[in-house]
């Protein structure tokens, strides 16, 4: 072979990547919430910025058939295009659990059961999934290996402390459920740790204490508005740093004229 065809054939097989790239980046799109969901009092945004060309973090929110508002956010264990792969197996199956109407913990509980049956044990997935009831203002959240999430109210912001082992590891895991009561005019901020963890040039990571501080300052505004404030924050923190982790979040609004009951 040529020095000239083995650059053409290493060329072709690039521009095959690429589409093959492409094309994933568009089917994880897919898996996304194609704008924010407006439910009565509630408003529920997102923003997503995977690392490299896919991503392991996935997240979704819905009407439920009761009247009550779904959401979840997930981690999945390193990056590219092997983590987008498991959060599409992770994504398919909680989509056929979360309808069930089961609460929070026995849904982990079910997403746990199901993705150990698969059996790889070189990955697993950090999950939250979160129920809010609008009448009783009431939002039932279960958490298994994430940071937060963080209540944002007239009082401040408040850092939950949720725990849980991350689905996919074992089998008998069990996981508990926190109730947060809302008042009109809070917002829940949901967070992969790719925005805790995000670093700037020094090695300093952007951490807990930035993001409490951003949440304050920013308590009055619209979950656009806070994801908006959120990723700029970050960028400029990191400034030149190279993006090392997907970063998503989901920010959770209930409108400071809620008539709910």
């Amino acid at each position: 072979m040529t020095t000239i065809s083995a650059i053409a054939e290493l060329s072709a097989l690039e521009d095959s990547r690429e589409l093959d790239l492409e094309e994933a980046r568009s089917i994880q799109s897919l898996m996304l919430p194609a704008d924010c969901l407006r439910h009565g009092a509630v408003t529920v945004s997102h923003e997503f910025q995977p690392a490299s060309e896919v991503g392991g973090d996935f997240l979704d929110y819905f009407s439920l058939a009761d009247g009550n508002v779904g959401l979840y956010l997930g981690d999945v264990c390193g990056k590219g295009l092997p983590a987008a792969l498991y959060a599409a197996l992770a994504v398919g199956t909680l989509r056929g659990v979360h309808k069930s109407g089961q609460p929070p913990d026995n849904v982990l509980r079910m997403l746990n059961r199901r993705l150990t049956i698969r059996g790889n044990p070189r990955r697993y997935s950090a999950v939250q999934y979160a129920v809010f009831d609008p009448h009783a203002r009431q939002m039932h959240i279960a958490s298994a290996g994430m940071c937060g999430p963080y209540h944002v109210s007239q009082e401040g912001c408040r850092v939950l402390a949720l725990s849980g082992l991350p689905p996919g590891l074992f089998p008998d895991a069990t996981y508990d459920s926190a109730v947060l009561h809302l008042a009109p005019g809070d917002s829940v901020i949901f967070c992969t740790d790719g925005i805790l963890e995000a670093l700037n040039s020094r090695g300093e990571s952007f951490g807990d204490e930035r993001l409490v501080e951003l949440c304050c300052a920013h308590r009055e505004g619209s979950g656009p508005q806070i994801l908006t404030q959120l990723f700029a924050a970050v960028a400029e923190f990191a400034g030149l740093a190279p993006q090392h982790d997907d970063m998503a979040a989901i920010v959770f609004h209930l409108a400071a004229d809620s008539n709910a009951s």
